[in-house]
């Protein structure tokens, strides 16, 4: 399978590139992985959106780095972050960052599904050579 199409694939569907590779114990775990994270970050009501410009005023420039790094973290998640803003849940940057533990546990789904992706893809690569 095309390698743009299977990182594609393993964005959308959290560890879906392992499921790809037929290694399905660890397709399940990055599944239940990202898809637990993303359920306890929405629970504790951890920012979802991406930080506005208003939200970024005041902020010197790495602390606004990170915070836009943070945005995208979450939206690596993939189908489980999709699924989120399709239901309506979407929590402010600065809200969320009175919820603290909910926005971490956000970008972690994110980065999770990240790792996931790379060692599927890494496996991918190991296997053709």
């Amino acid at each position: 399978m095309n390698l743009a199409l299977t990182a594609a694939f393993g964005w959308l569907v959290p560890g879906g590139a392992y499921l790809l590779a037929r290694r399905y114990l660890q397709f399940a775990i990055s599944l239940a992985l990202v898809s637990a994270a993303t359920i306890a970050g929405i629970a504790l009501h951890g920012a979802n959106l991406w930080p506005g410009a208003n939200e970024l005023q005041g902020l010197d420039g790495l602390a606004a780095v990170m915070a836009q790094a943070g945005g995208l973290a979450r939206i690596l998640a993939g189908a489980p972050y999709l699924l989120a803003r399709l239901s309506n849940y979407s929590q402010t940057f600065l809200a969320g960052q009175t919820h603290e533990y909910g926005t971490i546990l956000l970008v972690l789904a994110g980065l999770f599904n990240l790792l996931a992706l790379a060692d599927a893809l890494e496996l991918r690569k190991a296997k053709q050579s």
